[in-house]
C-alpha cells in the first residue's frame, strides 16, 4: 500500500485557517496537537514557531510515522509522542513541559485510515474487521461482532451509533456469525435494514463499533478534564468534532468550565467550514470547531 504525503488528497487538514487563528500562535510558545494524524495541523503550527515547540501525539503509530516524514522540515521544533488522549501528562513530562500555550484535537478519522482496507475502518473497502487505531491493543471490532450477546450488541449500536434499528441489526449479526470482514458485516446489515437513502444502512453501526473498540468517548472526556488544566493563563484549546455525540460532550465540558470562571468560550457559535472548503474536501462538511481560553 502506498503511503500518502503532503501532496496527497488524503492530506487535507480540516478548518486549518480557523484553527490557526483561534490558537493565536506565539513564535516562542509550546503547542500540542493531540491528533497529529498525517501532520497537517502540526506542520502548520510548527511553521509559525521560531524558538517554540510543537508536540505531536497520536495513538496510531503508522500515522505518526507519516507525520514525522511530512513535517521533517521543521526538525527540532516538533517532538512526537505515541499515545492516546489519556497519556497527555506523559507526553508533556517527556518533553520537560508543565503547561502549554495551546492545544488542538481533531476528532475525525483520517482518510488514510479509512482508505486502508487492512485497518478495517470503512464499509466501502473490504478488509479484516479490525478498527483499532492503536494496533497494539487487543480487542477488535470482530471480537465485539462475534462474541457480544445480542442485547449488549444492540445496546452498543443504539447508544454509541444513535441507531434506532439496533435490535434488528444485532439480531441479523448474531444470525450471520461468524463475521470477519467489513464487507460481510455491511452486507449482513444492509440485508436486515435495506437502504432508504444515500447513506449506507451500516454507517451508524460501524461508527458505534469504532467508538467502542477505541474507547473514544472515554478518552475524549479524559482529555476535556485534563487538557484545560495543562493550559497556561491565556492558553487556548481548539477541538474539531464530526459527530453530534462528540460535539455535545465538548460543548457541555466547555460550558462547565465557563460557568466555573476557569475559562472563556471564544466560539459563541460553532465554526463550520466554508463552502469553498467543503467543495474541495467534502469530508469536512460535518466539521465543527469550538475554542476556549484559560482564565
Amino acid at each position: 500500500m502506498s503511503i500518502p504525503d503532503e501532496s496527497s488528497p488524503w492530506h487535507y487538514p480540516v478548518l486549518l485557517k480557523e484553527t490557526l487563528e483561534y490558537l493565536a500562535i506565539r513564535p516562542d510558545g509550546v503547542y500540542v496537537d493531540m491528533t497529529a494524524g498525517l501532520g497537517g495541523h502540526l506542520g502548520a503550527i510548527a511553521e509559525r514557531l521560531m524558538n517554540g515547540m510543537a508536540i505531536g501525539c497520536d495513538r496510531d503509530a503508522e500515522s505518526l510515522e507519516i507525520a514525522k516524514r511530512n513535517t521533517a522540515a521543521y526538525g527540532e521544533r516538533i517532538r512526537f509522542h505515541h499515545g492516546a488522549f489519556s497519556t497527555l501528562d506523559q507526553a508533556l513530562a517527556a518533553n520537560g513541559v508543565a503547561e502549554v500555550d495551546g492545544m488542538v484535537a481533531d476528532l475525525g478519522v483520517s482518510r488514510y485510515q479509512l482508505a486502508s482496507a487492512e485497518r478495517g475502518f470503512s464499509l466501502m473497502v473490504d478488509g479484516p474487521l479490525d478498527m483499532r487505531m492503536n494496533r497494539g491493543e487487543t480487542e477488535t471490532a470482530a471480537d465485539l461482532v462475534n462474541f457480544l450477546p445480542e442485547k449488549a450488541l444492540a445496546d452498543l449500536i443504539y447508544q454509541l451509533g444513535d441507531e434506532r434499528r439496533s435490535r434488528r441489526i444485532a439480531r441479523a449479526i448474531v444470525r450471520g456469525r461468524p463475521i470477519h470482514t467489513t464487507g460481510r458485516l455491511a452486507q449482513v446489515i444492509e440485508q436486515a435494514v435495506p437502504r432508504t437513502s444515500k447513506i449506507h444502512p451500516a454507517t451508524q453501526a460501524f461508527m458505534a463499533l469504532r467508538l467502542q473498540v477505541n474507547q473514544e468517548l472515554v478518552e475524549l472526556e479524559q482529555l476535556l478534564r485534563n487538557g484545560p488544566e495543562r493550559l497556561k493563563s491565556g492558553g487556548r484549546f481548539v477541538v474539531l468534532t464530526f459527530m453530534s455525540t462528540e460535539d455535545r460532550i465538548v460543548k457541555q465540558a466547555f460550558q462547565s468550565l465557563a460557568r466555573a470562571h476557569r475559562a472563556t468560550i471564544l466560539t459563541k457559535h460553532v465554526v463550520r467550514p466554508s463552502e469553498t472548503e467543503v467543495k474541495e474536501n467534502p469530508a469536512s462538511r460535518s466539521a465543527k470547531l469550538r475554542c476556549l481560553e484559560r482564565n
